[in-house]
């Protein structure tokens, strides 16, 4: 699996508007949504399902990323997008410092498997430093989608 698998290119997010993580998960499933990505479910629904599972425990990983994801009922196709920041988001990282890229997934409840497979995919992605870097320089949903497909897409 690569990330371009399941990262909604119309839906990623190159400057965000909010400025704390309740708000980003919101304009980050509100793009999904945007895009037609969201499945019929109710926009309100997602939020509240991503922010609780952000409640009980943080997506902060640190090195200026955080991966919010939910396993929901109601998504049959596992989708993702990226919104960036320049100024930083709080998502209580475990190395205390503030967010620049978020990766935002959708998993179907009935597919853990896939779900797996989709984190490890990012999680190997976020190791890599350059992956890190470049994503945070990327200025355009273009060039974000560049990093995902020539960095991220080995």
């Amino acid at each position: 699996m690569k990330l371009k698998d399941f990262i909604c290119f119309d839906a990623i997010v190159p400057e965000l508007d909010s400025n704390d993580r309740d708000a980003v998960i919101s304009e980050l499933v509100n793009s999904l949504e945007k895009a037609g990505k969201t499945q019929g479910i109710p926009v309100d629904e997602l939020i509240e399902a991503v922010i609780k599972r952000e409640n009980e425990a943080s997506t902060g990983i640190g090195k200026g990323i955080a991966v919010p994801h939910v396993k929901h009922s109601g998504i049959k196709k596992l989708v993702g997008t990226i919104g960036c920041s320049s100024a930083g988001v709080d998502f209580s990282a475990l190395d205390k410092q503030p967010t620049y890229s978020v990766m935002l997934l959708l998993s179907p409840a009935e597919d853990p498997d896939r779900h797996l497979q989709a984190m490890e995919c990012i999680f190997k992605n976020l190791q890599n430093d350059d992956f890190r870097k470049f994503l945070r320089q990327a200025q355009t949903a273009e060039k974000i989608k560049e990093v995902v497909e020539d960095v991220g897409g080995k």
